[in-house]
């Protein structure tokens, strides 16, 4: 059984026990009803087994009674029930899997799958033979045939401790001065001496819905073990996993860049102003004409050029424009620093969610480094706006076209970066141009 934090909403019911609050939760009523309902199931889809195997129960009890009289009649008859048995059985148990698939949502809210695929071949043939030939059919069958049994002796344990417990509750009402009842063990015959078996009473109450909650959650199990697809449940699992280990990376990445950026302004870009505040004190200090001061100066307007470089660094690890002043005033700064004359179309909040920002803005960015260094293109716009629940961000330029997301590792690493926030990208380039970049992002 899979663990659950505590303040994680639990999807079964075995997950659910382990919550404190489970007795005030809705889980007891849907185990109650889950269990309740089984009755009748068991009944409805019991009666055409027990028709087909009644034969064989009545051999078998003749022989154990050393009955002789019509026995082989009776044995024709069994082995004509369990033919029918076995031919008739994978399509009723289908029916039977059909209806549990849907009982099994009242205690467990994970999504069910069908283990049978489409049958390729066309005609009843092919789908029959598909029925009795797949593992999943025989499963089915061995479940419903667990239903009509050994499922309901696990409910009935759970119901006679209930109905136990009931009678315990109630016996201050049973019992007068004149009549003695027994409960268990003991007799009582005054109302006084019930209510220490009342409290127990209420004790054995609690416990038989615990008992009747982990019974049913075991069915539940058994369940999905039996009448789902077992490699598309690890499947989904594997996805999930998948898609959430791509989440923290990207936090995890996200969080580094802050760190690198923090450390560079903080550290190297402090010590450079340092340094050149030191060379341009020591410039005034030496005789203009001199080679040191010639030297001093070069080395003074290198460490002045090298802070221009290193502040456009820090400024591509994480924009201050975007911490700052949020996403429409980072993406005007992009297209001001652009080569290309570019028109801004914004209309989007202020702020957003972090991670949707600087995925869209890094789009931005990359795009429009693109349309400078390879489409040759005379003008750009960029267009962003919300649409429903999603910010959608349009890059278009009149270059040349012809951009190949296979060809570099730029947009196919946006791409990626994209579809972990669960966002969709295109890239339209004819040759000839214009080209045009579309991102959705949920917000």
């Amino acid at each position: 059984m899979a663990t659950v934090s505590p303040t994680a909403k639990p999807r079964t019911l075995l997950d659910a026990l382990s919550q404190r609050t489970f007795l005030i939760s809705s889980w007891p009523w849907r185990a109650l009803l889950y269990g309740v309902s089984t009755g009748p199931m068991t009944l409805l889809f019991g009666l055409p087994f027990g028709f087909c195997l009644l034969p064989l129960a009545v051999l078998v009890s003749r022989v154990v009674h050393g009955q002789t009289s019509e026995l082989g009649l009776v044995a024709v008859f069994s082995v004509f029930g369990m033919l029918l048995f076995l031919i008739a059985g994978p399509a009723w148990a289908a029916v039977v899997a059909g209806v549990e698939r849907q009982r099994l949502r009242m205690v467990d809210l994970n999504p069910v799958t069908v283990p049978f695929g489409p049958v390729s071949e066309p005609g009843w043939w092919p789908r029959m033979r598909a029925r009795y030939t797949e593992p999943s059919s025989w499963r089915e069958l061995g479940y419903a045939v667990l239903l009509c049994t050994a499922i309901p002796a696990l409910y009935s344990v759970a119901g006679m401790a209930a109905f136990f417990a009931a009678i315990l509750v109630l016996s201050p009402l049973l019992v007068s001065e004149n009549e003695t009842i027994s409960v268990g063990f003991a007799e009582v015959s005054t109302p006084a001496g019930a209510v220490p078996y009342a409290l127990a009473g209420v004790v054995l109450l609690v416990l038989s819905g615990y008992l009747l909650s982990g019974f049913a959650g075991l069915h539940a199990m058994l369940a999905r073990s039996l009448l789902t697809d077992g490699a598309a449940e690890k499947l989904r699992g594997e996805l999930t996993e998948v898609s959430r280990s791509r989440t923290r990376l990207l936090s995890a990445f996200d969080a580094e860049r802050k760190r690198i950026e923090r450390d560079l302004h903080d550290g190297a870009q402090q010590r450079l102003v340092g340094l050149s505040l030191q060379l341009g004190l020591a410039k005034v200090d030496l005789p203009p004409d001199s080679e040191a001061a010639k030297a001093v100066s070069d080395a003074h307007d290198q460490a002045k050029k090298l802070m221009v470089e290193l502040r456009e660094l820090i400024n591509g690890i994480h924009p201050r424009a975007l911490a700052e002043l949020g996403l429409p005033a980072a993406l005007e700064e992009l297209a001001d620093g652009c080569a290309v004359p570019v028109t801004v179309d914004v209309t989007v909040p202020a702020r957003l969610p972090e991670p949707v920002e600087s995925t869209a803005y890094f789009v931005v960015a990359e795009s429009l480094t693109n349309v400078a260094k390879h489409s040759a293109a005379s003008c750009a716009s960029v267009t962003a706006g919300i649409v429903g629940r999603l910010l959608t961000i349009e890059v278009w330029d009149n270059g040349a076209g012809g951009a190949d997301p296979s060809r570099g590792t730029g947009i196919t690493g946006l791409s990626d970066r994209v579809a972990v926030l669960g966002g969709r990208m295109w890239v339209r380039s004819p040759v000839g141009g214009p080209t045009v970049v579309r991102v959705e992002l949920p917000c």
